[in-house]
């Protein structure tokens, strides 16, 4: 009999609910109940759903007590014994301190971590986000862009809030609020602006990996409010009469040029910023093989299959970062406002641009479109043709939006690597 009482003890010591009465086991029911919300907003809102749930589901598993799926400390440097610590050399009366630079022991993770620690070397790595770009290459028309090059000035000015954010996030250090931010975390947050969850992920991951559960919820939470938050700021800052300009049709873009756009942006890309060829690289490599017309298997594969699985891996590791330690912070309420200003920005600096070449065109461009310079793909085009359409229910701007939202993923992914080469 007492045997068996030991027995019970101990599977009750073991289980998860003994994990919930330590001295952070609050934390962690206060990171489920959080996935519970993200669970709504995906199922019930369909806000980002095919990104959200699986966050939402790898949250959940990696703030379940003792799962052992995902080891936070295998990544962190702080509490990683496997990061040599600083050491200090004496001479000649003067203290010098060095701090040892060890890189991270992926065969302690191979050997010691769980199925998401395994996971997450994907991201870690930089291989995930790159795939995405593969998938969303191939399913991508740069035509509108080809065909009105006046778009890239949109795409990267919507950019704008981008580095007017990441300058933001260096004056919080002054406010006194919470920690504050490195320059690298800075960066992390500001290219939420982008609206490109991908690359947010990308950049995070190399630049600040301790933030990119907080990043990651806050970029597909407003991807998927690009309905919500455009619409009131494209109105604010344009008059009835520039929102119902009527702009003509493009031309018709060539299959040679369809063929030639992708080598020469990549070309071009991989020699200015070399830490952006990567996305930009893989992003035209998918466009390249739908334009071809020769890989029919290979664009399907990339645009379904292979882009799924991706998917499925990319959220359930991005939400296991979302351990409570990290997660609940005043931190994180200033990464999703910062994040909000930054997308707001970006929206705006794109309108205000629009405006500018609505002028200089003698009003023949509608400033609108302007707002699709963000990478939200296809959805801030959308909403471009939603809102020029409820001024002049005759106006079709969707085709001339996607110009500036096709070149805004290409501008992000240009500001993620300008911003690694310097921070990175």
């Amino acid at each position: 009999m007492e045997i068996f009482v030991d027995t019970l003890q101990s599977l009750a010591l073991k289980s998860g609910f003994a994990g919930f009465g330590t001295g952070d086991g609050y934390l962690n029911i206060i990171m489920i109940l959080i996935s519970f919300v993200l669970f709504y907003l995906a199922i019930k809102k369909q806000y980002e759903p095919l990104l959200m749930l699986p966050i939402a589901f790898g949250m959940l598993l990696t703030n379940l007590p003792f799962s052992g799926l995902y080891h936070p400390e295998l990544w962190n440097p702080s509490t990683n014994p496997y990061f040599a610590p600083e050491y200090v050399e004496e001479g000649m009366n003067v203290l010098v301190t060095y701090t040892k630079e060890v890189s991270l022991d992926y065969g302690k993770v191979l050997h010691e971590g769980g199925l998401l620690d395994m996971l997450y070397l994907g991201v870690k790595l930089g291989i995930y986000p790159p795939i995405i770009f593969l998938g969303i290459g191939a399913m991508t028309d740069f035509g509108p862009l080809i065909a009105n090059p006046k778009s890239f000035l949109l795409g990267a000015a919507a950019q704008g809030g981008i580095f007017f954010t990441f300058l933001g996030a260096c004056l919080i250090n002054m406010t006194g609020l919470g920690d504050g931010f490195t320059l690298k975390q800075a960066a992390s947050i500001a290219i939420i602006g982008g609206a490109d969850g991908p690359t947010a992920i990308f950049l995070t991951s190399k630049l600040a990996p301790e933030l990119l559960g907080s990043i990651a919820v806050a970029a597909y939470s407003y991807m998927a409010l690009v309905p919500v938050i455009q619409p009131p700021i494209m109105k604010l800052l344009t008059t009835k009469k520039e929102r119902s300009v009527k702009m003509g049709q493009l031309r018709q873009v060539s299959k040679l040029e369809k063929i030639v756009f992708p080598i020469a942006v990549t070309v071009i890309v991989a020699l200015i910023v070399p830490d952006a060829a990567s996305l930009v690289g893989m992003l035209m490599l998918g466009n390249l093989m739908k334009e071809s017309g020769v890989c029919d298997r290979l664009v399907k594969t990339a645009t379904n299959e292979l882009m799924n699985i991706i998917t499925i891996f990319l959220g359930v590791t991005v939400g296991a970062t979302a351990v409570a330690q990290n997660f609940l912070k005043v931190e994180t309420l200033m990464i999703i406002a910062l994040g909000l200003i930054a997308f707001c920005v970006g929206t705006a600096c794109g309108v205000l641009l629009g405006k500018l070449m609505y002028l200089i065109s003698g009003g023949k461009i509608n400033p609108l479109i302007g707002s699709a310079g963000v990478s939200a793909v296809p959805m801030a085009a959308r909403v471009s043709q939603k809102v020029g359409q409820e001024t002049n229910p005759s106006n079709f701007l969707l085709m001339h939006a996607m110009g500036p939202n096709v070149a805004g993923v290409i501008g992000s992914a240009v500001a993620a690597g300008v911003l690694l080469s310097v921070l990175g």
